[in-house]
């Protein structure tokens, strides 16, 4: 398993790096899929516009592009882009803090690689559901140890 990090134009301060690797591989174990080489990319607003225009031909701001690029079935090989901009400005829409939503846009990512759509209302709904989940799972997680989970 490979999960790794980087920053273009930007600084995701992405907190337990460690705990989220391991978060990231059991959901996607969880779904039936191994991360065999996932990266992700935090940038600036600009930086995933260009990507999205060049790539998608979207000409529109967003806060994740994931592209697959998985050869084998079950197998996770993937870059998946962030825009940290993105990410504060839904966390300050939905009422939630920065890091919190960061893990969910991550978690998204990794939720779309492993099969999961978000197209129409029914599919959006059943993601939240599926992120909703990790992150409850994430919490599980991230207690110290010797603290009694709730």
């Amino acid at each position: 398993m490979a999960i790794y990090f980087f920053e273009e134009e930007t600084q995701a301060k992405l907190k337990q790096k460690r705990i989220v690797k391991r978060w990231i591989q059991e959901t996607a174990i969880k779904k039936g899929f191994r991360i065999q080489s996932l990266n992700y990319i935090f940038c600036t607003d600009p930086y995933l516009l260009a990507i999205n225009i060049s790539y998608l031909n979207h000409d529109t701001y967003t806060d994740i592009i994931t592209f697959d690029q998985s050869e084998t079935i079950g197998e996770i090989e993937a870059d998946i882009f962030i825009s940290t901009e993105r990410v504060k400005e839904n966390a300050s829409q939905q009422d939630s803090d920065y890091q919190t939503e960061l893990l969910r846009v991550m978690i998204h990512g990794v939720l779309h690689l492993c099969g999961h759509k978000d197209s129409s209302p029914k599919e959006k709904s059943q993601m939240r559901k599926e992120e909703t989940e990790a992150l409850q799972s994430f919490q599980g997680l991230s207690v110290p140890r010797g603290t009694p989970k709730p």
